[in-house]
């Protein structure tokens, strides 16, 4: 009897196993090849001093990128703060809260000290934003919104500085309400602080009569920086700053004041078209002619 192995292939099949190992075998080359002559580019790569300097570098700033990205949070005026402010400045739900809801009042917040009593965020949090607060100038320094005074008022009168002045202290005068009182105090906020009650006039649905009544009772005390501007040697960007000009305008005063040389009086202005021609008392009081 016979026996006929298991292992017995027929011609067909050790030529196509043959080809099998023959392609595995180039493959394997291929590969040994491939990462052999990779690795020897990256060795005279790592061996070249001024390359490695370079991607030094590209690393170093590639993770000052990431880290910027990631940990920087801007200096900011905490009554702005919105929800996702405050997530990155690491205060609780209940914290940014009682922000949002005292700003809701519409109540401000003028100093450091206010912003911790009303947040009510414990001091260690505290004194990790502290330095990121910021504030209007005008507020830095008010002791008392209230002081004697002689100035135009009686003698018994309380003068209130018209810039540390809260929207409740605003409704105290006939003719002053919600609404009025605290568009005041926005726009106050707007143009960095009043440097003088002209400003008044500026604010939407003020009467001549209801500013008389303010006179009377609030002052401008506190004045923020009260540095007045050449504007024949200002730039272009400070200009823009100005509560009366826009970008554009502040564009076309500089282009006028190229094309003259200089501006030699006020009323060279109203030549420009769109100059707020009617607020030049106001404009007077952040610029002077030199």
């Amino acid at each position: 009897m016979s026996w006929r192995s298991h292992f017995a292939l027929s011609k067909s099949q050790q030529n196509g196993i043959f080809v099998l190992v023959l392609l595995i075998i180039i493959f394997q080359v291929i590969l040994f090849t491939t990462n052999y002559f990779s690795w020897d580019d990256e060795n005279d790569i790592s061996e070249n001093p001024e390359i490695e300097k370079y991607q030094r570098q590209l690393d170093s700033v590639k993770a000052a990128e990431q880290t910027f990205r990631k940990d920087t949070i801007f200096p900011f005026n905490p009554n702005f703060l919105t929800d996702f402010k405050g997530y990155q400045l690491g205060m609780s739900p209940e914290e940014i809260d009682r922000i949002l809801n005292y700003r809701k009042e519409g109540k401000w917040i003028n100093s450091e000290g206010d912003f911790q009593k009303i947040s009510k965020i414990p001091d260690s949090l505290f004194l990790k934003i502290r330095p990121l607060l910021r504030f209007p100038k005008w507020t830095e320094g008010v002791v008392s919104k209230q002081v004697k005074t002689q100035y135009n008022a009686p003698r018994n009168i309380l003068i209130v500085d018209l810039n540390a002045a809260t929207a409740e202290d605003l409704k105290q005068i006939s003719g002053i309400g919600e609404v009025l009182s605290e568009r005041i105090v926005k726009y106050r906020y707007k143009i960095g602080g009043f440097r003088s009650a002209i400003q008044l006039q500026d604010v939407y649905g003020l009467k001549p009569e209801v500013i008389a009544q303010i006179n009377t009772r609030f002052e401008v005390l506190s004045r923020p920086d009260p540095a007045v501007q050449n504007i024949n040697t200002i730039q272009l960007e400070e200009l823009a700053q100005i509560p009366y000009f826009d970008y554009e305008m502040a564009r076309e005063i500089i282009n006028y004041r190229k094309l003259h040389e200089r501006i030699e009086s006020f009323a060279e202005l109203s030549k420009i078209k769109g100059f707020p021609s009617d607020k030049i008392d106001r404009i007077k009081l952040y610029l002077a002619i030199d």
